[in-house]
Parts: structure tokens; sequence; C-alpha cells
């Protein structure tokens, strides 16, 4: 299932607008909060389909029944970029575990590149809703490498794909390797370049949010 919180007419919309803005992108503050704001937005949505049970609490005037989280998630990301949607994710869902996943583009002379995957700190996954949060999907590539790198430590219930802005190249190649996935995205391209990014898209995430990177 693929879920563009832009189509609801909610301020997804708008804070996808400012992400994408040069003239506000230079606010790096406001640029991580605004992803961190689509955060907490799909967060809220995918709470709508997680498993819930009953409970009794008392009140000082008597006994309420109410519903509750029947499993907390796990929400991972992949570092750098993903750390203010991962922030957002967690606001909610603030009793969550968590995983870090370390993947990133190595560069090579002739302007190719691949996936490099170097670290990971996660708890059991097995049988758990699991929450991988990375504000670009592009080709898809990353994501793919991820969730594999995942299940090594155990095999996912459910996995929320949770982007900024997916291209529908990326969705279809995550679609096409996991095909049980839910991707909720805060809107969708269609343009891929030749080099992997997104067209119209809003540049490079993490340097955005964190300052420009030294190219590996």
């Amino acid at each position: 299932m693929i879920v563009n919180l832009s189509q609801q007419h909610s301020l997804v919309s708008n804070w996808v607008s400012e992400l994408r803005d040069v003239t506000v992108q230079n606010d790096r503050m406001r640029f991580r909060r605004n992803l961190e704001r689509i955060g907490e937005v799909a967060a809220y949505e995918i709470s709508k389909v997680l498993p819930f049970k009953e409970i009794e609490v008392e009140t000082p005037l008597g006994t309420a029944t109410s519903k509750v989280l029947s499993v907390q998630p796990v929400i991972a990301t992949i570092l750098r970029a993903g750390l203010p949607l991962h922030q957002g994710i967690l606001n909610y869902f603030d009793k969550a575990d968590n995983a870090f996943i370390s993947a990133y583009r190595k560069h090579h002379k002739d302007g190719s590149f691949e996936i490099s995957l170097d670290y990971i700190s996660c708890p059991d996954l097995e049988g758990r809703e699991l929450i991988i949060c990375d504000p670009m999907l592009a080709t898809g590539s990353s994501l793919v490498k991820t969730i594999q790198f995942l299940k090594e430590e155990g095999n996912p219930k459910d996995i929320h794909i949770v982007a900024a802005i997916a291209c529908t190249v990326g969705i279809e190649y995550v679609k096409r390797e996991a095909p049980s996935v839910t991707i909720w995205c805060g809107d969708i391209d269609d343009e891929l370049t030749a080099k992997g990014y997104i067209v119209p898209g809003l540049g490079d995430a993490g340097d955005l949010a964190f300052g420009v990177k030294v190219q590996m």
C-alpha cells in the first residue's frame, strides 16, 4: 500500500512545500522541524492500523475503559538524514524501541555509486511492527538493503516506510523486492536523474538538515 499524505489536503503539503523551497531551505532549524512534523503526522496515521487492546484505568471518580497499543513498534532510521523524521515518529510512539543504520552512497570517480551499510544497532525484531524512516526514497536501493539488513535481527510482523519525498521508480523497486511493505510519504515525484536524485525533489536532505558533507 502507498499513502501520499499530501493528497489528504492536510498541513503535510504545506510542510513539503517549505522543504522544497530554496528560499526557505537555508533555515536548517525550520527544515528539520518540517521533517519532524511529517514524521508526527505519519506516526498518527500508522497508529490507526496497529493492533490495540482494551485496558481499565482508575480515574479519581471511577473506572474507564481505554484502548492502548498491544505492542510498541520499533522505529528504525537511516543515518544521518533520517534523524529529524525519526524524532517526529518518536514524539508520538514515545515508548517505542529504536534501531539505527548507517547507509550511504559510496561514490566512484565515474559518477556511479553503491549503497554501503556499515553499522546497525537494533533490538530483536521477531514479530514486531517495524517503522523505517528515510526522508528521500529515490532509487529504493538503500531501503531494500536496509530491510534485508534488519531482517537479520528477526522477521518483523509488518514493515512501514516513512519518507518525506518518494519517487515512483524507488517505490516500484521497493514494492518489487519487499511487496508486503506499506509506504507513507509526504509527496511523490515521478522523475529520477542519472545520478539517482529525485526531481523536483528538494536536494540533499542530510546536507540541508545538518550541513554539507564531504563525498565518500
